[in-house]
């Protein structure tokens, strides 16, 4: 089974707090018949508002995979693209003050871990990162931990969620095909049900 027990790589800082899952993807993309094109039309809106100057159009950012936010990041609508055109984008791992309850569940079932950090260590991180946009990054669930570089800082996730990321038991097609075997067995001993037979009344 899928069990993600780092992610390593760089961070990306996107700054601002209520960010809602209508700016990470407009309402107009939920018609797209699947998520493969999102990711680049993450944060369209707010990118053709910065001009270029958005995280996700800088060159300094481009093949970053660890999204450093501030607070009730996913807020809005409960749309599963969000975090559909972010893990398109790139994006493995957030980090964040507070995420909205909707947004955190879409992101476990996709494998996307949410970690919580106090807000003045994510000011602290998100500063790390514009300052020094290729320092190495990772969030290790184990020690739960996060670091930047030499910054290091005790991460925040709930254990229910960090042992369905641990386990790989957050990834349910990977357990239906893991356990595949098993499951035939037990179909195989189900009583056969002959639905085009009405049921007579006793």
């Amino acid at each position: 089974m899928n069990q993600i027990k780092t992610v390593s790589g760089r961070g990306i800082p996107l700054q601002g707090n209520d960010i809602d899952t209508d700016r990470i993807i407009p309402a107009r993309f939920l018609r797209c018949v699947t998520f493969d094109g999102l990711g680049k039309s993450a944060f369209i809106d707010d990118r053709a508002q910065e001009n270029g100057q958005h995280p996700f159009d800088l060159p300094q950012f481009q093949g970053a995979n660890i999204l450093v936010v501030n607070n009730n990041f996913g807020c809005g609508s409960s749309r599963e693209h969000a975090p559909q055109a972010l893990a398109k984008w790139g994006i493995q791992g957030i980090v964040g003050e507070s995420f909205a309850e909707i947004f955190f569940g879409n992101c476990l079932a996709m494998g996307i871990p949410c970690v919580t950090l106090e807000p003045e260590a994510i000011d602290q991180l998100q500063q790390r990162l514009l300052e020094n946009p290729q320092a190495p990054t990772t969030l290790d669930l184990e020690k739960m931990t996060v670091s930047c570089g030499d910054w290091k800082k005790d991460l925040s996730l709930a254990e229910g969620p960090r042992k369905m990321l641990l386990g790989g038991t957050w990834d349910t097609v990977g357990q239906l095909s893991e356990n595949i075997d098993r499951i035939r067995a037990t179909a195989s001993n189900l009583p056969y049900i002959n639905w085009s037979t009405p049921a007579r009344a006793s």
